[in-house]
């Protein structure tokens, strides 16, 4: 009676190591499989990393003056997407020296695999006021949200550009779908939506060479 009680402990517990050593197997697979890694690149993220890069060496004495980012897809085809192929932040840094001053246009381009490039060349950024401390409330997927919901023809390009235009009306920062023919404007505070750069009256030209 003794050894028959013992043999069938014995067996129960075999039993049950098999029966957990199945199911934690199986649990297993199931995590493995259910694991999707996508690269995405963060607009906002780059950004903050850029910024802070400047201020590190700069301190106060930077301007951050435009975000370009590029897509794969062109925003009027069917496979349009909104993750990015490559954002660009462009920012300028000013370094007094004696009675004149130092300056810099510094361009950081960030690719999808991660890596970051640093390209700067002494010089000045113009038709852009900077951005270091304009209200920015629609994040950029926000804005292509936007963008895509509002009844305008969607411009036939890869670029978008974050920037505040100079003009003789005064608005707030700018997500621009587009290029020089075309594009949506989308109000980075507000997301009012116009077909044309709402720094400019209707009636007067827009300045040769804007972008975009």
């Amino acid at each position: 009676m003794k050894k028959s009680f013992i043999l069938t402990l014995l067996m129960g517990l075999i039993m049950s190591f098999v029966s957990c050593t199945g199911c934690s197997s199986s649990k297993e697979d199931i995590m493995q499989d259910s694991v999707v890694v996508i690269a995405v690149l963060d607009v906002e993220h780059s950004i903050a990393l850029d910024r802070q890069t400047m201020y590190v060496n700069y301190k106060d004495n930077y301007r951050w003056y435009e975000t370009e980012i590029l897509l794969p897809e062109f925003i009027d085809s069917d496979s349009a997407t909104s993750n990015p192929e490559m954002v660009v932040n462009v920012l300028q840094s000013i370094v007094e020296e004696g009675n004149g001053a130092d300056v810099w246009v510094h361009k950081f381009q960030h690719f999808k695999d991660g890596t970051v490039v640093h390209d700067s060349i002494q010089g000045f950024w113009i038709e852009n006021y900077a951005l270091n401390d304009e209200v920015i409330k629609l994040k950029y997927t926000e804005a292509w949200d936007r963008m895509m919901a509002v009844n305008f023809p969607k411009p036939h390009s890869k670029h978008i550009t974050l920037r505040n235009p100079i003009g003789p009306i005064a608005v707030n920062a700018q997500w621009i779908f587009g290029n020089i023919q075309e594009q949506i404007w989308i109000d980075a505070v507000t997301g009012d939506a116009k077909d044309s750069n709402p720094a400019f009256p209707d009636k007067l030209k827009k300045p040769l060479g804007e972008w975009p």
